[in-house]
């Protein structure tokens, strides 16, 4: 199998042309290029497929092989890799995803794709889309009890669950201790992504993320994007704010107008390379 390892900002994933490839077993396949030892190493697996939809289709599998719907990190290297591999010459494209189309515009500078900014849709903030279990129809600044402790969470769909918690300080965090008491919280039927925020001041914050299915990775699109929102919904920052990840920054606008959430970042290629399977 020929393939591209990818990332953006540090979330990286294994990327297949499946104009040209098939992959018989995506979710088996996932599980073992995506380990760090004995495969390739990465957060996960995306095929990049024909669409009778959108421009292109992408098929993404988590490093446990379950699937998910949308990567924002991964979907901006699905954009760089189909110009850069002469797949298209559009510098606007549209990506059918397991959360819909999403739309994306690329900045090119020699020929090669540097940024890539996502029309993200708009959020989804009822609790039963996400799914959360609550009484309430929305969960804002709402307490949860994990481990004993009790936080407050913020529930945004982007496509995917996220619970957003704030907290003074995320360095000093057990992240890996915490993340999966969140991930498999009786109240998260379908288990959740967890963003850890913390507040620099109205246009900046940092997070830490713990992806259902990966652990801690270095970045997470959507869940940047969730934040985004989060903040807003809970009064802390503008609509347009910076998201420091372990990985890098992205720029998040919620735009007031239309309702969309839009992600600008970048996206790298590592190498290419074959692996029998």
């Amino acid at each position: 199998m020929k393939f591209t390892k990818m990332h953006g900002i540090g979330n990286d994933y294994v990327y297949v042309n499946c104009l040209q490839e098939k992959v018989e077993d995506p979710s088996g396949t996932a599980r073992k290029i995506s380990d760090r030892h004995f495969g390739i190493g990465s957060d996960g697996l995306i095929l990049i497929k024909p669409s009778e939809k959108a421009d292109f289709q992408m098929d993404m599998y988590n490093a446990d092989g379950s699937k998910g719907a949308m990567c924002g990190n991964g979907i901006r290297c699905v954009a760089k890799y189909v110009y850069d591999y002469g797949l298209t010459d559009k510098t606007s494209i549209s990506v059918e995803t397991g959360s819909g189309i999403k739309y994306l515009d690329l900045t090119v500078e020699n020929n090669k794709v540097t940024m890539v900014k996502v029309d993200m849709g708009e959020p989804d903030l009822t609790a039963s889309h996400i799914p959360i279990k609550a009484q309430t129809e929305q969960v804002i600044d709402e307490p949860i009890e994990v481990d004993g402790k009790t936080y407050r969470i913020t529930g945004v769909s982007m496509g995917n669950p996220h619970g957003v918690v704030f907290l003074d300080d995320i360095d000093s965090l057990d992240i890996e201790k915490i993340g999966p008491s969140f991930e498999n919280h009786v109240r998260f039927p379908d288990r959740i992504n967890t963003e850890f925020v913390q507040l620099d001041n109205r246009s900046h914050v940092r997070m830490r993320v713990w992806e259902r299915g990966s652990g801690e990775t270095l970045a997470c699109g959507t869940g940047a994007c969730a934040v985004a929102v989060a903040c807003v919904v809970n009064g802390l920052t503008q609509r347009e704010v910076t998201v420091s990840l372990r990985g890098g920054d992205l720029k998040i606008c919620w735009d007031e107008k239309d309702g969309h959430v839009y992600m600008t970042g970048p996206a790298t290629v590592v190498f290419d390379g074959e692996i029998e399977l």
